[in-house]
């Protein structure tokens, strides 16, 4: 390996990781910010608020970098299976109370707790793990 390269082979990062998650996060808080405002107008939920705004932007961002930092950890498998049930269960259940906590810390009226799971889970899988090659004598079998 190269002094330079900080990854393993094993996994592929991708090169503009930055980019990408603001990307990401921004078009989860415009997908909810229209939600609620849509939701405004046809069930009569309250409108959102610049301070409602704020709360659904930092659950996102919040659930965004959990589950950056988590697929740092543990990369997304490169093929579905188990691994990525077991993987899912690990990061939901510390989001949704994650999320539990900051809808009582900020006293929402807004699903916080189930959009840090959601933004968590769909940031997780930025980071995946490439498929291991076999060796000659693993691939006769």
């Amino acid at each position: 390996m190269r002094g330079s390269e900080s990854q393993s082979p094993s996994v592929c990062v991708p090169p503009n990781l930055a980019l990408r998650l603001l990307r990401l996060l921004l078009g989860i808080s415009a997908f909810l910010f229209l939600f609620y405002t849509v939701g405004h107008y046809l069930t009569g939920w309250p409108f959102p608020t610049p301070l409602d705004l704020l709360r659904i932007a930092s659950a996102v961002l919040v659930g965004g970098v959990m589950g950056l930092v988590f697929s740092r950890f543990w990369p997304l498998p490169p093929q579905p299976g188990f691994e990525r049930v077991f993987r899912i269960f690990f990061l939901l259940l510390p989001a949704l109370v994650l999320g539990y906590g900051l809808q009582l810390l900020l006293s929402a009226n807004q699903a916080l707790s189930l959009i840090v799971p959601i933004s968590a889970w769909l940031s997780s899988g930025l980071i995946v793990r490439l498929p291991q090659e076999s060796s000659p004598g693993e691939r006769r079998k």
